[in-house]
């Protein structure tokens, strides 16, 4: 009962938000743009008399390798697990006067999608407290940057809520002690560029691929500070679900409560989260859908609630290059709102080791219907598997960042 009292008053607040996006989107969207490009002529006439300043650039990167043993997988566990190649990324800032690009292209292996843009955009900086960014930013929702510790995130990320980045445009606002952040996104990354062409799987964060889209998109995000180290916010989001089948527009919204505390060397991320899917798309098609990451797809139920807990303790060190042992567990917990749906959880117990440049993960990932720890791939988020035992992982990440 208290669910559906939650779900009925979220459904009302985003259905009204979403009203208003949609009324805003063929007009606002262009003037948001307009307004973008024409501020830094503005600037520029104005600082017309000033030295000129020069570009900088800097080019950073890393480059990881990746242990696992996991439970389900029989011969690897006979072999002691598998260390092979994770990727190697190349990150570009630039800067000049108040402009300013950040980029991360990543090189995965070829099963895991292969090469790919994880973000990049161009900053406008109106003073120290505003800006707007264009291009492939982060989704502002949730607990930022990051709703966990672990190298595996948490399960908003599986179904594209946590580090989640779309093609828009995004405003970001700190005033006293709140950061405020308004966006609309046209779409997800868009690769292929087709009249009805479905969303490529190469890409880093989760989004909905198959036979939807995800098209324009509006998020609200507030954030309050109760003093330097520890927040309170809240986040929204509505947009449209464009089906290539019919060729009609369904859609989808969500909305989070979350909070980022800090005490002296411990760290506390909790978050509570409602999303739903409404597709323009017959009877069979409405319960499940498809997203699409790393260069594969599965399904995940159409409407859910997601409850995580993340807690960590960082103790400093003096072990020759090693500086920080970070130590955490990470806890989801997804609520599937659809009759016959089996939850699904997660847990991740582990460390971060800091050494210099050198940041090691080594985690204990446990996972029950959960699509990348576990035997089931496709229906683990959505339908699940009734009965279905733990599964776990035990993973060694090992990165050099410059």
């Amino acid at each position: 009962m208290t669910a559906m009292i939650v779900r009925s008053s979220v459904a009302r607040v985003t259905y009204v938000i979403q009203s208003a996006i949609s009324g805003l989107v063929s007009n606002g969207f262009k003037v948001i743009c307009c307004f973008a490009l024409l501020c830094p002529l503005v600037a520029n006439g104005q600082d017309s008399t000033k030295t000129k300043q020069k570009p900088k650039l800097h080019i950073g990167g890393a480059l990881r390798f990746n242990y696992n043993n996991s439970s389900w997988k029989k011969e690897q566990v006979k072999r002691g697990g598998d260390f092979g190649y994770d990727v190697f990324r190349i990150n570009a800032d630039a800067s000049w006067k108040n402009l300013s690009l950040h980029a991360e292209y990543r090189f995965y292996s070829k099963d895991f999608g292969g090469a790919m843009l994880k973000e990049g955009y161009v900053t406008w900086h109106f003073n120290d407290s505003t800006r707007i960014d264009i291009g492939l930013t982060q989704v502002p929702f949730g607990n930022l940057p990051y709703n966990s510790h672990s190298w595996f995130f948490n399960l908003p990320y599986y179904v594209g809520k946590e580090d989640d980045y779309d093609m828009g445009i995004k405003f970001e606002r700190t005033s006293n002690r709140w950061k405020y952040q308004l966006a609309f996104f046209k779409n997800a990354e868009e690769l292929n560029f087709g009249d009805d062409t479905p969303t490529d799987p190469g890409r880093y964060s989760y989004d909905v691929a198959g036979r939807n889209k995800e098209v324009n998109q509006g998020n609200a995000r507030a954030e309050y500070f109760l003093n330097a180290n520890n927040s309170i916010g809240a986040s929204v989001m509505a947009g449209g679900l464009y089906n290539i089948p019919t060729r009609e527009m369904g859609s989808h919204y969500a909305a989070a409560i979350h909070a980022n505390l800090n005490f002296r060397k411990w760290n506390l991320k909790l978050q509570s989260m409602y999303y739903q899917y409404n597709v323009a798309d017959s009877a069979q098609y409405k319960d499940a859908i498809d997203m699409a990451a790393y260069g594969a797809s599965y399904q995940v139920a159409a409407n859910a609630f997601i409850h995580t807990a993340s807690v960590s303790y960082t103790h400093p060190v003096k072990w020759g290059p090693i500086s920080a042992l970070t130590f955490y567990n990470d806890y989801s917990y997804m609520d599937k709102q659809v009759a016959g749906f089996q939850d699904s959880q997660m847990n991740v117990l582990g460390c971060m080791i800091t050494a210099g440049p050198v940041v090691t993960y080594i985690d204990w990932a446990a996972g029950k219907n959960h699509s990348w720890l576990g035997p089931v791939w496709n229906e683990a988020f959505a339908a699940g598997t009734p009965g279905e035992k733990w599964h776990s992982r035990f993973n060694i990440n090992i990165g050099y960042y410059f």
